[in-house]
């Protein structure tokens, strides 16, 4: 039988404890990174980002709302977080954060990840609907999401401000009838 969460690059997993080196380590990474994913934030503590892990590691989550940790399968390597965000089962609508570690990027590691997160989402826990956030300068998330057939929905003018300047943040969605036709059901 098929681990849904297990595609042909990757597995997807819990936050372990062990992993904050992984976290610690993806906030030392460029300006760029931080920019991407989020925005700059001030630097962490490795106490502080051992302390955060833990609370992750204990499966503390609110409704669908789940960290996912993206290890290579090849390798055993983290290479990766996704987190889905602001579910709402009741409408059947859903959002995620992507974070691929920059030296695997580009790789394939972030869309298989979001195709396994969606096949779940949509075939276990019925949900209709996924959204994603893109901020404007992020031509790589721009590119990830196109090719993952995602809709340009919407754009929200000057929502992000880095680097000196305002960008707009680009909404995406995808419907579970799109997915179908797109991906079918990625068995195995």
């Amino acid at each position: 039988m098929d681990n849904i969460f297990k595609g042909k690059r990757v597995r997807l997993r819990a936050v372990e404890a062990t992993d904050w080196e992984f976290f610690y380590s993806m906030d030392d990474l460029t300006t760029d990174f931080g920019r991407n994913t989020d925005e700059v934030w001030f630097p962490s503590s490795s106490d502080s980002v051992k302390s955060w892990t833990e609370e992750q590691a204990k499966g503390k989550h609110e409704g669908d709302n789940f960290r996912f940790q993206i290890e290579a399968l090849d390798t055993g390597e983290l290479v990766g977080t996704l987190n889905t965000h602001t579910s709402n089962p009741r409408v059947g609508t859903f959002m995620y954060g992507l974070a691929i570690a920059p030296p695997y990027q580009r790789q394939g590691y972030g869309y298989e990840a979001v195709l396994l997160v969606l096949r779940y989402f949509f075939h276990e826990k019925r949900y209709q609907k996924v959204n994603a956030e893109v901020y404007s300068f992020n031509t790589a998330s721009i590119r990830l999401h196109e090719r993952l057939r995602f809709m340009l929905e919407g754009r929200l003018r000057r929502m992000v401000y880095t680097g000196g300047q305002y960008y707009d943040a680009l909404i995406y969605g995808l419907l579970r009838e799109e997915f179908e036709a797109y991906h079918g059901n990625l068995e195995g």
